[in-house]
């Protein structure tokens, strides 16, 4: 694997790089951060993946998330993927949540879309190999995400159980097989078939597999975008269900990477003790 280092900087002790390569499963050039703790120079360390939601890519959350400060306290890696393939000769929308930068974490089976909007299979496989293969890094996994970050990470978990050891969501899109942020991207990319739809909804999925562990879910009180959210499904499932794991809402706060920030912390820390 030709992995290109874009960027390097020393934060908290660690490093924060960002890397480039040629993408087989995606056919174009992607990019994806990661932050390696100090700890990582004696030996290998537990990861966590943060997914990203609409119109991002990996720097938004390198950036503005916050993350660095408790990895490096608890010793974890953090991965941020781009949310999306790019470039000139990938299929796009003049719509901000569909085409590049809105992946929503499938795999496409329409044209224009499935020749390189293949993300599902990206961080699953390809980009989860290059991490193991190539950094100082555990197979040992948790996964988290906001907005249509949270929506993949959930649906990526549970759906490949044995590979994710703990999971956890920002505000995600909690059932987008009934959201406006959903139903158009899964249409586009997926097809008129509302089954083949399902494996993409964690609400769905949750009442389907449940999940081996516990849940952490953060919700602002004040999100934007609630009711293409619909958290109250997710709450609605994990009671049926009997899911341990809690739904924190909380007050005041929005949608935004100030949200993110403010509880990133107890998020690294929550996957830390349970990938430890």
């Amino acid at each position: 694997m030709d992995l290109q280092v874009v960027s390097q900087n020393r934060s908290f002790g660690g490093e924060q790089t960002v890397y480039s390569h040629q993408s087989e499963t995606c056919g174009c050039e992607m990019t994806f951060a990661v932050y390696l703790p100090p700890q990582a120079h004696n030996g290998p360390v537990p990861v966590l993946w943060y997914l990203s939601g609409l119109t991002c890519t990996h720097e938004n959350a390198m950036t503005k998330g916050g993350f660095q400060e408790a990895a490096a306290d608890f010793g974890v890696a953090v991965i941020f993927p781009d949310t999306s393939p790019r470039g000139t000769d990938v299929a796009d929308d003049d719509a901000y949540d569909l085409g590049q930068g809105a992946g929503f974490y499938v795999n496409a089976t329409r044209d224009p879309w499935r020749a390189h909007f293949r993300m599902y299979d990206y961080i699953v496989n390809e980009l989860r190999d290059i991490a193991l293969k190539n950094m100082p890094v555990q197979d040992c996994h948790g996964i988290t995400g906001h907005s249509m970050g949270g929506h993949g990470a959930l649906t990526i978990a549970i759906r490949n159980a044995d590979m994710f050891g703990s999971l956890s969501a920002f505000a995600p899109i909690a059932h987008p097989t009934q959201s406006d942020w959903g139903r158009k991207q899964l249409s586009s990319y997926l097809g008129d078939d509302e089954s083949s739809w399902a494996e993409h909804d964690s609400t769905l999925l949750l009442e389907e597999y449940g999940w081996k562990g516990d849940l952490l879910i953060d919700q602002g009180a004040n999100d934007q975008f609630l009711d293409l959210l619909k958290p109250e499904a997710l709450a609605n499932m994990m009671a049926k269900r009997r899911q341990p794991g809690q739904i924190r809402i909380q007050q005041g706060y929005d949608h935004s990477y100030f949200f993110v920030n403010s509880f990133a912390r107890d998020h690294v820390a929550w996957h830390a003790e349970r990938l430890s």
